[in-house]
């Protein structure tokens, strides 16, 4: 008896582990979360992550004299002319973290997958978009290996001379340009464009365009080709195709983040910029700018006494610290320097303001820069710089119906400021400045490059530099990666402000 218990436990037990067995590959396979992402998704992170970070307040928008802060501490940089590094690595963090470790990984994904070309050549153009803006704020950037570290487990990049960089920016630009096709898969996951292939076409002629122009100074003859190429490609010309991501609750703008928390009262206008558009009645300057009268502490900048009338903006003069911003405020009656004019938190300033990358208004304008200087035939610069500034005035309703400005206003200010042949170059760029508003990196870059508008050096007393040229690595990367950055050093030139990037004028 004790043997056919024992033989019938065996084979329950057989039976039992026979049939766990069996099952245990089911068992173990999770049904409920994914085990894999479209690479359009992590593209979408991409795109989600190539906004424009706080330290774009704090240097970017001060250098070309948009915005400033008297404030010291953690917000010194552009309103003193000094070394903060605790800012300048804010885009060299965000960027090679949040936007090109996810390009590169995108192109690893898909490099053998025919099917996902247009998703390949949209990555491409994201991609050097991004490095664009990193060479054109720190020089000698780690650019063939930068952001391998996940992709090709590349941890210590070496860095590449920015004219090295720029010519492949240009070929892949180009190329991606090209290789996008109608007839492929569409990506319609694509938060940019919904998959739109004609405008990622557009964009990346349009980026390319960008491209040759910043070599307008540094190498003439090439710049040509590549702005002729670019504009033959087709660029952006209307509102309809500017690159924007559109920012929600769950997205915010980056920049309109600070404004909106713990630096809400610590940002103003500054003068220089308040009165070039007060002086020539720029219909934006209402679109813009907001001055809470009579405030004497940032509690006090309230709706109840908020203003957009032109006539009653004043911006902040260049050149303060705290105590001089108390004194300059006296000297312009006001009841504190809570007064000055800021840019306006509820409209351009927003947390769900529009994100703006290129648009129809900078191609405009680039386009009339090319066309003055003989280096495209179509059309007229007056044309284009018409159309320029009409594009932006109406780019304006984009950040809120509030700040759309009436076409009759737009005609009567385009009538009143002519293209002049004298003073083209000073004009078009001038115009480039207000066109590029929160877009802090690109109306830095072509300050830079062109030389206008005509500012005056910040006067405040012990600057470093009157004008600053580039930023300085973050200190994280020169602690981990130190040969390279100091190989990069030996190369460029002092890791300071003053260097100059490779195509300044």
């Amino acid at each position: 008896m004790k043997k056919i218990y024992k033989y019938v436990f065996i084979g329950l037990f057989l039976g039992y582990s026979t049939g766990c067995d069996q099952n245990f590959d089911e068992l173990n396979t999770n049904k409920v979360d994914a085990t894999a992402i479209d690479p359009a998704f992590i593209l979408n992170n991409a795109v989600l992550n190539s906004g424009y970070p706080g330290g774009a307040l704090v240097y970017d928008m001060g250098i070309v004299q948009q915005i400033i802060s008297p404030n010291s501490g953690v917000l010194t940089g552009a309103n003193f002319n000094q070394d903060n590094r605790n800012s300048t690595g804010s885009l060299w963090g965000s960027y090679y973290g949040g936007v090109i470790k996810n390009t590169r990984d995108v192109m690893f994904r898909i490099k053998d997958n025919p099917s996902r070309n247009n998703l390949m050549q949209m990555a491409r153009i994201v991609q050097a978009r991004a490095f664009m803006m990193l060479v054109d704020t720190y020089g000698y950037i780690p650019y063939f290996q930068g952001g391998g570290g996940f992709s090709d487990q590349i941890f210590f990049p070496v860095y590449d001379a920015p004219e090295v960089v720029y010519a492949d920016i240009i070929k892949e630009l180009e190329e991606a340009s090209v290789a996008l096709s109608a007839s492929g898969r569409i990506e319609a996951a694509d938060v940019l464009y919904f998959g739109d292939i004609s405008k990622w076409k557009k964009l990346g002629y349009s980026l390319l365009l960008r491209a040759g122009m910043r070599m307008s100074e540094v190498n003439p003859g090439t710049a040509q080709q590549v702005v002729s190429k670019a504009f033959q490609g087709g660029v952006i010309l209307t509102n309809a195709d500017n690159a924007v991501v559109l920012q929600d609750a769950n997205y915010t703008n980056g920049i309109g983040n600070t404004l909106n928390s713990t630096e809400a009262s610590n940002y103003y206008m500054t003068e220089p910029f308040v009165n070039f558009l007060k002086n020539s009645n720029d219909p934006r300057l209402s679109s813009i700018a907001v001055r809470y009268v009579g405030a004497r502490s940032g509690p006090e900048q309230q709706p109840a006494v908020a203003s957009t009338a032109p006539a009653l903006q004043i911006g902040m003069p260049m050149g303060n610290d705290d105590a001089g911003a108390v004194q300059a405020a006296i000297d312009a009656g006001l009841a504190s320097f809570y007064e000055f004019s800021q840019i306006d938190r509820l409209r351009v300033g927003s947390r769900f303001a529009p994100t703006f990358w290129v648009t129809a208004s900078q191609t405009l304008l680039l386009l009339a820069e090319a066309r003055q200087r003989g280096w495209i035939t179509s059309g007229s610069a007056a044309e284009y710089f018409e159309a320029g500034v009409r594009a932006h005035m109406n780019q304006m309703a984009s950040f809120s119906p509030a700040s759309a400005i009436a076409p009759a206003d737009i005609d009567t200010y385009i009538s009143a400021n002519p293209l002049v042949v004298n003073t083209a170059l000073e004009q078009i760029n001038s115009q480039y400045w207000v066109s590029s508003v929160m877009n802090g990196p690109e109306a830095w870059a072509n300050f830079r490059r062109s030389g206008f508008p005509n500012l005056a050096p910040n006067p405040f007393e012990g600057r470093e530099v009157l004008f600053i040229n580039r930023l300085t690595y973050p200190n994280s990367e020169i602690s981990v990666n130190s040969e390279n950055v100091q190989a990069a050093i030996a190369a460029m030139g002092p890791d300071n402000l003053e260097t100059k990037i490779w195509w300044a004028k």
